[in-house]
């Protein structure tokens, strides 16, 4: 399949770009000219009315080579607390690197918490929108100083992936500093290529990533398909590129074929799925039988509590769970009607014996399918890793 990355940037009114830290810093720190090249490519990227959306690594590696060159901090709060230093300097050199441009720029720090419950996830959409809206370019990083494993993103090509879909925006260029997705791991084998397309993320592609060197940041090369992956599954294109390479931002919006290109799943999420599906934090897991796996994977229905078989973690009303399937597969994800409680009493009654059990039914669905994300059975093992993140 032939396609042309120049149109596809053309068509693309809004864009994220995620650039990682192994392209913005080296042994000495930040490399203040490289920001001011990527800020001259970007500014371009954005003439014409195109929104742009920065995700920008580099905050540890920074704040850590101003510290003491050559430092690498291995606790969480070394880590903390050279992001602390290192976010000051990084949107300083932003700011000087983009003013010659004329672009206004505004930090915005998120954490797992701020995107995972869905009032905060709309927040921080309206305040991006808002941004843009006044032409001013957010340039958005996890908030290092203070995220733990509870409230943690993972890495930054996840929020990037996230913040492509909480914005609806249609490309995510994501700027590593590697030619783009390999066949097999080139440490081993010489002869790996470089795939310059994407029409599917299959196991293959997924046990390849997994073996390929990473970068400095915490992503490395899997986290960036997983990305890339989240991004197509809710209708957008995807590049992973190599941004230390001069210019290639240019050289994308020129057409050249650089990088590997993800395309566009056809059955699109929707921005709410996508917050169901990826972003909202499961508590539990519903195990439904095999009657109920095909009226839910071909059928479009909600699930009922007649397919359910088995009911795990405690959680209440409204809460996201796991539907899982025969053979542990992960077939959905929901928001649930019923509690945990009210669950494990109903779990296989048909929706007309709910009451008399109860005593009340609120709901005829356990999930209702406006509430219901369901996975192709075929991506089980794709989509057992993006769970995973």
């Amino acid at each position: 399949m032939k396609v042309n990355r120049a149109e596809i940037i053309q068509a693309s009114g809004r864009v994220v770009v995620k650039v990682g830290s192994g392209v913005l810093t080296g042994a000495q720190g930040l490399d203040t000219a490289r920001v001011a090249d990527l800020a001259g490519q970007i500014a371009r990227l954005g003439s014409g009315g195109r929104q742009v959306v920065l995700v920008s690594s580099g905050a540890i590696a920074t704040g850590a080579a101003h510290l003491r060159p050559g430092f690498s901090p291995s606790s969480i709060p070394e880590k903390q607390a050279a992001a602390a230093m290192g976010q000051a300097r990084l949107m300083q050199a932003y700011e000087d690197a983009f003013a010659p441009h004329g672009i206004k720029v505004a930090q915005v720090l998120l954490t797992g918490g701020d995107l995972r419950r869905r009032k905060r996830y709309l927040n921080a959409r309206n305040t991006l929108i808002t941004l843009l809206g006044w032409g001013v370019l957010p340039i958005i990083n996890e908030n290092d100083t203070v995220a733990v494993a509870e409230i943690k993103l993972g890495d930054n090509d996840n929020l990037a992936a996230t913040l492509t879909n909480l914005l609806g925006a249609d490309l995510l260029i994501n700027l590593t500093n590697v030619d783009g997705i390999m066949d097999a791991d080139p440490r081993e084998n010489p002869q790996a290529r470089r795939i310059p397309l994407v029409e599917r993320v299959t196991p293959e592609l997924l046990k390849a990533a997994s073996a390929q060197p990473g970068a400095v940041g915490r992503g490395g090369i899997l986290s960036k398909v997983k990305a890339a992956d989240k991004a197509a599954r809710c209708g957008a294109h995807a590049i992973v590129a190599n941004g230390t390479k001069p210019g290639i931002l240019d050289e994308l919006q020129g057409g050249s074929d650089r990088g590997t290109l993800f395309l566009p799943h056809a059955e699109r999420l929707t921005r709410r799925k996508a917050w169901i599906a990826f972003d909202s934090e499961a508590v539990g897991e519903l195990v439904v039988d095999e009657g109920a796996v095909r009226p839910l994977c071909e059928g479009g229905k909600s699930l009922l509590a007649a397919g359910i078989r088995q009911v795990r973690g405690e959680f209440l009303g409204g809460a996201a769970v796991r539907v899982v399937g025969p053979g542990e597969a992960v077939i959905g994800m929901g928001l649930t009607n019923y509690s945990s409680d009210e669950l494990a009493i109903i779990k296989g009654l048909r929706s007309q014996e709910i009451e008399s059990r109860l005593g009340y039914k609120d709901y005829d669905e356990v999930i209702h399918r406006d509430n219901l994300v369901v996975f192709a059975l075929e991506d089980e093992e794709s989509v057992a890793c993006l769970l995973s993140s």
